[in-house]
């Protein structure tokens, strides 16, 4: 069936590639991968029921949800061990005491009254018709009672219960296994909607091929999106049901046949769709409720954009990139998320068999390429993303600030191209035009003369009165063109139909990208094909015609490339269901009057070791104060006035060597900042991080402290 799983990934443009008639044939199991914590392992059946099965209660934003066993919003207040045992040896001993008082007459035998009163007389002497042994069972029961009812008393006085569940327990606790969900109403590999819908034989061959271990994480995820495109009503039902009885969990495939990644290196978890990026620390600055916990992203809290930043060697492509990468080309084998990733060539992204199409620019053996301009054919549209990514940097910083010279520069060249030779201009044909050569401009003009393009000839001529007046940006424009018009990326952005080139309006399908920039002596052309990237992804989520489908730029250092249309990009995406990952050696690789902006964009912000208290200072801000209960603890010297008093304080002072004083302790409400610029620069371990997040909801955490190796 053409699922939403099945849509052509590797189609490069706007439209997918046609599809043949018939279902094309399943290829053969791939060889399974590398196991990774989290993972269920097949062929064993029951290993992958017990990960489907288990416990995954709603949590708050970014807990990994796994088996997580919530706590209290609030740390319960606990007694010191020292305190809490002599407390319960101190109430043992009362109790010992009472009772032998009782025992021996010293409080009286008021304490036989109640017996009195229950007891009949009959059964109270040794001729009783009890006996003398029922007799003494009698008394002997009373006074145990009695005894009994201290030691709960002594009990509750003393705690014993906290003494044996903090002492005791856990030395004879045994390991349990996670809860599982045994309700064959509520099994999830029963597929119990499929056969309320009436796909009973469907149902029953997706659960014998779990059971038999023939069935992955990414095989449920990836037909339980196909089963969502059912219930929209964007498939039929019959097509469901016969793919899945013919081909049972390889049903629905993506286009790549892949039904795993070659190899996993984070924990991810495809039915709540997170992936662990680490545990947040047992630290009083963080939440109770969050300590402790797993740490994971999905595209719920992706949704919102995250912008991380830490210096080099901070962990950002390893730790986070990494694993956001793998996690996304697993959600887009299941048919669920377009994932494009942008980094240095060898920046560790992840091998080139995890991606549907791998981009090298600068690399002769890069079987694709970039189109330059985005897969668009409007002129206007394609002249703004190019301007953009050209001179975005040298636009006033400022968040009301635009690009629109160079937008109608542009404009005024690709018009008229495109209406004479049907396409848009190449590299050194569009440096030509910026130039000014007079032999592109003549025959341009003769093709247009030739068409009859009265309008076109009238831009044309607009561009050329413009050429070396003051304040024209066209040379501006061309000393960038010039950047890319260079030996090493000869053959790259063609647009003569002679290269397979790829483009952002390909995002409709569960395509995995990667973008390799050649960094090494080509820094500046890196930043601007970056920013060509960032605005053509904004662009193209933003005219999706399926937004059902997640969508996320992945782009790692993005030094240069955030500009004021940009961060406006940035602030667009969470309506398309699309998101943005930016990592940062440091702010100042920001223009100050982005930095606020930036960061109030992005749901999500991440502060990682060693950043500098100039950064620290930004984050500080943006995530405000909050009130807590400060604690002044004052000594007061005590001043004895009688001659006994004065003694008594010499003598205290010859054993502690301290002058006796009186403590005040004052309580007060004080407003402070989460976390200072100081605390940040100098009080994060190395491989930790702290990280605010804000899902698609609102639903926001505090800034967490976190470390990212757990």
């Amino acid at each position: 069936m053409d699922s939403d799983g099945t849509q052509d990934a590797r189609g490069t443009h706007a439209s997918p590639v046609p599809r043949p008639a018939g279902p094309p044939e399943v290829p053969a199991m791939p060889p399974l991968p590398p196991r990774a914590p989290g993972m269920p392992p097949p062929p064993d059946g029951s290993a992958f029921l017990t990960w489907l099965r288990a416990p995954r209660p709603d949590a708050a934003p970014g807990v990994w949800r796994f088996g997580h066993r919530p706590r209290p919003a609030e740390e319960p207040e606990e007694i010191p061990s020292r305190q809490l045992l002599s407390g319960a040896l101190i109430a043992f001993l009362v109790g010992w005491l009472v009772w032998s008082l009782l025992q021996n007459g010293y409080l009286g035998t008021w304490w036989w009254v109640p017996f009195d009163l229950i007891v009949p007389d009959a059964w109270r002497g040794g001729d009783s018709d009890l006996g003398e042994t029922g007799t003494f069972i009698v008394y002997q029961g009373y006074e145990l009672l009695v005894a009994l009812a201290i030691m709960v008393g002594a009990a509750r006085l003393g705690r014993w219960g906290e003494v044996w569940r903090r002492f005791v327990t856990p030395r004879f606790r045994r390991p349990q296994a996670q809860e599982t969900r045994t309700t064959p109403e509520d099994d999830p590999a029963q597929w119990n909607e499929l056969r309320a819908a009436g796909a009973a034989d469907a149902a029953e061959r997706l659960a014998a091929e779990a059971r038999t271990g023939l069935m992955r994480d990414v095989d449920h995820a990836r037909i339980l999106r196909a089963w969502q495109g059912v219930r929209t009503g964007r498939h039929s039902l019959a097509t469901f049901s016969g793919a899945v009885l013919k081909d049972g969990a390889a049903a629905c495939l993506h286009p790549s046949g892949e039904r795993d990644l070659p190899a996993r290196l984070a924990r991810h978890d495809l039915v709540t769709g997170q992936v662990r990026l680490g545990t947040t620390v047992d630290d009083a600055r963080n939440p109770y409720a969050y300590r402790g916990t797993g740490l994971a992203l999905g595209p719920d809290l992706l949704g919102t954009s995250l912008v991380a930043v830490g210096p080099a060697g901070s962990g950002k492509t390893g730790t986070v990139v990494r694993p956001l990468a793998e996690s996304l080309c697993l959600h887009a084998l299941a048919g669920r998320a377009a994932v494009v990733v942008v980094g240095a060539a060898g920046a560790g992204l992840g091998p080139a068999d995890a991606y549907d199409v791998v981009v090298r620019i600068g690399n002769q053996d890069s079987e694709y390429d970039l189109d330059l301009y985005g897969g668009s054919t409007d002129p206007d549209e394609a002249a703004a993303v190019l301007a953009e990514a050209l001179v975005g940097d040298l636009a006033d910083p400022h968040p009301g600030s635009d690009s629109r010279r160079s937008t109608t520069v542009l404009a005024q060249l690709l018009g008229p191209f495109r209406a004479v030779h049907g396409r848009f201009p190449s590299v050194p044909e569009l440096r030509q035009l910026l130039d000014g050569a007079p032999g592109p401009f003549a025959a341009l003009r003769q093709g247009l003369q030739q068409a009859g393009q009265e309008s076109l000839l009238r831009e044309l001529d607009a561009r050329e009165r413009q050429m070396g007046q003051p304040g024209d940006v066209g040379g501006v424009l061309g000393d960038r063109v010039a950047l890319l018009d260079r030996p090493a990326f000869a053959g790259f952005f063609d647009t003569s139909g002679q290269s397979r080139p790829f483009t952002l309006k390909a995002l409709d399908h569960p395509v995995r990208v990667r973008i390799d920039l050649p960094q090494r002596g080509h820094a500046d052309a890196s930043k601007m094909l970056a920013r060509l990237v960032l605005a053509q992804f904004t662009a193209s989520v933003a005219v999706r015609e399926d937004r059902s489908l997640f969508a996320c730029l992945l782009l790692d250092d993005a030094t240069g490339v955030v500009t004021p249309e940009a961060v406006r990009g940035i602030q667009r995406l969470r309506s398309g269901n699309a998101g943005a990952v930016l990592t940062l050696r440091t702010l100042d690789d920001v223009a100050r009057p982005l930095r606020g902006p930036l960061l109030g964009a992005t749901g999500c912000r991440m502060a990682l070791s060693g950043l500098t208290p100039w950064d620290g200072q930004d984050f500080a801000e943006v995530w405000g104060k909050e009130w807590t209960e400060a604690r002044d603890v004052t000594d007061r010297q005590i001043i004895a006035e009688t001659p006994a008093g004065k003694a008594v304080h010499m003598l205290r002072r010859v054993i502690t060597g301290k002058a006796p004083t009186a403590r005040a302790v004052t309580v007060r409400q004080v407003e402070r900042e989460r976390w200072s610029a100081s605390e940040l620069a100098h009080g994060v371990p190395a491989g930790h991080a702290v990280l605010s997040l804000t899902d698609v909801k609102g639903e926001h955490a505090p800034p967490l402290l976190v470390d990212l190796r757990g």
